[in-house]
């Protein structure tokens, strides 16, 4: 389902220096699999999920996800892209803190003019699925961190994705918290979703549900 073909990304820093991010990255990773890119900070892992999800291009090579070469296309097939096939966790959520758990979680949803029906039966399937239907009208500011971690989940889930991609998703939680977690991934991987999780949380490494771990050194799968 998802493939990178030798994969270069580099950024310019200072206006001069180069720093190459990534440096030849080949990648397969199959339709409902669930896969951890396992890394310390800065080793390039968020690099390749924002080039799955089309939030950058890479310098070279090129980036295939479902037969559609993702890494051509222009900003505004880009953000149709995302919207109909990934869903992505932001390590820090990225969720309005002013907005309450109903209107965060629907946000992605604005842009296909959905009826009000629609709208509220795809709002109240992921509201179930992550135990949140009693927090709906809170303002997010007011939850806690792993209430906003399951916003998150939900507004990712809210387009019913084939790909979720996570970055980093227990940095801010506890073990009790991350535990729990990890259980609905469990419960995304038995929808047939296929899950890419970068992160260096060892409670991922061995779980009995993760097809593949690999490993990812200052910008090379070793």
């Amino acid at each position: 389902m998802i493939e990178l073909k030798d994969i270069t990304k580099e950024y310019s820093s200072n206006g001069a220096h180069i720093v190459r991010a990534l440096k030849g990255i080949n990648l397969s990773v199959k339709e409902g699999e669930l896969v951890v890119l396992r890394g310390a900070s800065g080793s390039g892992k968020s690099t390749i999920l924002s080039l799955i999800a089309a939030l950058s291009k890479p310098t070279t090579g090129e980036v295939v996800v479902d037969g559609e070469r993702v890494s051509k296309l222009q900003d505004n097939f880009a953000s149709e892209y995302r919207r109909e096939t990934i869903g992505f966790v932001f390590q820090r959520y990225n969720l309005i803190p002013t907005l309450s758990v109903k209107e965060n979680i629907i946000l992605p949803l604005i842009p296909i003019n959905l009826d009000a029906k629609e709208l509220e039966d795809r709002l109240f399937r992921v509201l179930k699925m992550f135990h949140i239907e009693h927090k709906k009208e809170q303002l997010v500011k007011n939850l806690s961190g792993g209430e906003q971690q399951r916003v998150a989940i939900a507004r990712a889930n809210i387009n019913n994705p084939k790909i979720i991609l996570a970055d980093e998703p227990t940095a801010n939680l506890d073990e009790k918290l991350s535990l729990h977690f990890i259980e609905m991934l469990r419960e995304l991987k038995l929808q047939g979703k296929t899950i890419i999780i970068a992160t260096h949380d060892p409670l991922f490494f061995n779980l009995d549900f993760v097809d593949r771990v690999f490993e990812i050194h200052q910008g090379e799968i070793i």
